[in-house]
């Protein structure tokens, strides 16, 4: 009784660490194959870029989603393989997978909102990764769109995970040229006149210096009249992202060219 008793602890024992190995071997294909399907993917949308020539924030969105929809694929394999290490059978998942399918368009309808809308923000092109935008009251750059929330980083650094079905609006501020803006203040009793021009003659200066100036800086006029000031207003067109240290550099120059005018 006692050799037939240590036999079974021995096959017990053998059949345990079958599976602890199995188990491992399955872990580490799994990291492996992750790990080179990420690789594959990356370079893919690398040579996609180049060959069809579109914007790199666009190659990133595309190249973020199917890593997402890759890694759900092989989560959803390597669960399949571990009820196969237990003899569990893998068609009962599969199954069950159609069940709590069903139960998702029944009961997760968010879930299929949140699908669906970032289904539409992708085809439609409304966001990009890295674009500049207001999304659901949170403003920022964009850093990745998924199946079901969308990335923004705030300016202050806060990564906001936003649920697609949330985004009812988009303001995308990264679609075409930029506006700089600055307004300025002299006193009621300088020549407004020779402060617009020697303003003017300041910027054209500065035009030639500034690559990232598409148009302007132009000094508009007058914008208001305080109780002991006027405000000048002066506008340039930038690139994208650079119309914040335009108006900068420009309030720094206005306010150098006025004090050595002395206006």
């Amino acid at each position: 009784m006692d050799f037939i008793t240590n036999i079974n602890w021995a096959l017990l024992l053998t059949n345990a660490g079958l599976i602890i190995l199995k188990l491992i071997g399955i872990t580490i294909a799994f990291f492996i194959v992750r790990s080179i399907g990420n690789r594959v993917v990356k370079k893919l949308f690398q040579r996609f870029q180049e060959r069809n020539n579109i914007s790199a924030g666009r190659s990133l969105t595309l190249q973020s989603l199917s890593l997402n929809v890759l890694s759900y694929v092989l989560i959803f394999m390597f669960i399949v393989m571990v009820f196969q290490v237990f003899d569990y059978d893998a068609t009962a998942l599969l199954a069950g997978a159609g069940v709590v399918g069903l139960a998702i368009g029944f009961g997760a309808q968010g879930l299929v909102s949140d699908v669906v809308t970032g289904f539409f923000l992708l085809l439609e092109k409304q966001i990009d990764v890295e674009d500049y935008v207001t999304i659901a009251d949170f403003e920022g750059i964009v850093e990745q769109v998924g199946l079901r929330t969308t990335q923004v980083r705030g300016f202050d650094g806060t990564l906001h995970f936003i649920p697609n079905r949330e985004i009812k609006k988009v303001s995308n501020h990264s679609r075409g040229n930029m506006r700089a803006l600055v307004d300025i203040s002299i006193p009621h009793d300088k020549d407004l006149d020779r402060a617009i021009a020697v303003l003017q003659d300041a910027c054209d200066k500065y035009r030639n210096e500034d690559t990232s100036i598409v148009e302007g800086p132009n000094v508009i006029g007058v914008q208001a009249l305080g109780s002991s000031d006027v405000v000048i207003r002066v506008i340039a067109k930038t690139e994208n992202m650079q119309q914040w240290a335009v108006e900068r550099n420009l309030r720094k120059l206005l306010k150098n060219t006025l004090d050595e005018n002395e206006l």
